[in-house]
């Protein structure tokens, strides 16, 4: 049985908003029938909620109701055609929705609220599949404006199409049964590891590859220091074994440096070859066959550089799912984090809640592609104002949430930048303060800043 739909409030409501002749897709009915079972039974209430949000609804009458049966549940009343509609009558918007006898009707129209969850993925399907036809208009409409370059075309079109299909709630939630068998046979695999072999993305560094079997899938890793530390040396070590050593395709998206100034330090660190004798061109014949030799090692790795000023956490997830889908990405280099913008058009409150949102954004991308993700941070004063300069957790700058969403923060500590005369002058110490899953420790390296790397100390 179909009831009569409020009629809209103002001219052309309810029309597609890119003008198609077609009407876009939608199920009024089994609208009606969510809305209805939702103000006969509480239990309707929560089961609807994990599939349908306001804008699936095509009808705003609908979305309006919709929200209003949210709004009355929350507050811990029974919501039935009366509370909504006392409800909708404070907010002003129960004319809008065609008055407090549009509501008994809808109740009046479901014969049993058992069946709104599968009323409301009816209403779900249409909703995608409306937005598929939004997303194709946009998507053609950024075409012929061509507003942008073709890559950047290319982005907002791949973001729309993303953005149709959200993740639900019960997608997710799973007996604990499932997956276990995988889990069973990820740890026989474990067993049967030489020793030292690793799970994920090597470091290049020993002992810190001792300490975590490598940088595991879906981990956010924070490289954290003062200025001057040696950050951006650090992930680009880490990339350059990744890519270089290991033939893992890596991407290093550099906020701080250019192309130049990254190619000149991977030479360097790849020869070696002092960088000063690089930028100023003082070569002996020696060096330079070292050089060229570090440039065939370079050409013939998967290390991928991106030094765009216009580099956003939104244009960086798009980048790296592009290259996951085709498979090409192992790891991810972020060089550094304070410099990032969220993107989007976004106007945050205040920075702080802009670095809270980038460092989620970041450990989504590396949950969803599973890979690793190292984002390189600054350290707030902290250390210089205590009498023992070694960094803390604590001092990860602008936002907490850094500490909370990474798996693991590295702090890094050069005695000699403090102590000119310090006995242990060239070394330098990975403080692993955080490591989800796996211990803290610190590991002692050696910095040879002329090389622009960082070595194990039996390399020294």
């Amino acid at each position: 049985m179909s009831v009569a739909i409020p009629a809209p409030a103002k001219s052309g409501e309810g029309l597609d908003p890119h003008g198609f002749e077609r009407v876009p897709p939608q199920e009024l009915e089994a609208e009606q029938s969510v809305l209805g079972g939702m103000l006969l039974s509480k239990d309707a209430i929560g089961d609807v909620a994990e599939i349908l949000q306001g804008p699936d609804f095509y009808r705003p009458a609908h979305e309006t109701v919709y929200r209003a049966i949210l709004d009355v549940h929350a507050k811990g009343e029974p919501a039935d055609p009366i509370t909504v509609a006392a409800h909708l009558t404070k907010t002003g918007e129960l004319v809008k929705i065609g008055g407090a006898p549009y509501l008994h009707t809808l109740v009046q129209q479901v014969p049993t609220a058992a069946n709104a969850e599968h009323y409301a993925e009816i209403v779900y399907e249409a909703s995608v599949a409306r937005n598929l036809v939004t997303a194709g208009a946009d998507i053609a409409a950024g075409g012929y404006a061509r507003d942008g370059s073709a890559d950047e075309l290319v982005e907002r079109a791949q973001e729309r199409l993303y953005g149709v299909v959200r993740q639900r709630g019960d997608d997710s939630l799973l007996d604990a049964s499932h997956g276990l068998d995988a889990t069973f046979d990820a740890i026989e695999a474990a067993g049967k590891r030489k020793p030292g072999e690793l799970t994920g993305v090597p470091t290049g560094f020993t002992d810190l590859d001792s300490l975590t079997l490598g940088l595991q899938p879906g981990q956010l890793v924070l490289i954290a220091g003062r200025p001057a530390m040696g950050k951006s040396t650090l992930g680009l070590d880490i990339a350059r074994a990744a890519s270089l050593k290991h033939k893992l395709h890596s991407a290093f998206f550099s906020l701080e440096m250019s192309r130049l100034e990254l190619h000149m330090r991977l030479l360097s660190a790849e020869g070696p070859v002092g960088l000063h004798h690089i930028r100023s061109g003082q070569l002996d014949d020696a060096a330079w066959a070292r050089l060229a030799k570090a440039k065939t090692t370079v050409d013939g790795g998967n290390l991928l550089l991106d030094d765009s000023p216009e580099l956003t956490a939104i244009s960086i997830r798009t980048k790296a799912r592009r290259l996951k889908q085709r498979g090409k990405l192992d790891l991810v280099v972020i060089d550094y984090l304070q410099l990032l913008q969220y993107g989007g058009g976004r106007r945050p409150e205040s920075r702080q809640q802009e670095v809270s949102d980038i460092s989620r954004q970041l450990k989504l991308m590396a949950k969803e592609l599973q890979v690793p993700v190292v984002a390189l941070s600054q350290l707030n004063r902290g250390p210089e104002q205590r009498t023992d300069k070694k960094p803390q957790v604590s001092d990860l700058r602008e936002s907490g949430s850094l500490e909370q969403d990474a798996d693991m923060v590295i702090l890094l500590h050069r005695e000699d930048q403090y102590e000119k005369e310090s006995p242990r002058a060239g070394e330098a110490d990975f403080i692993v303060g955080k490591h989800r899953n796996g211990p803290t420790a610190t590991i002692t390296t050696a910095f040879q800043g002329h090389y622009s790397r960082f070595v194990d100390m039996a390399h020294t």
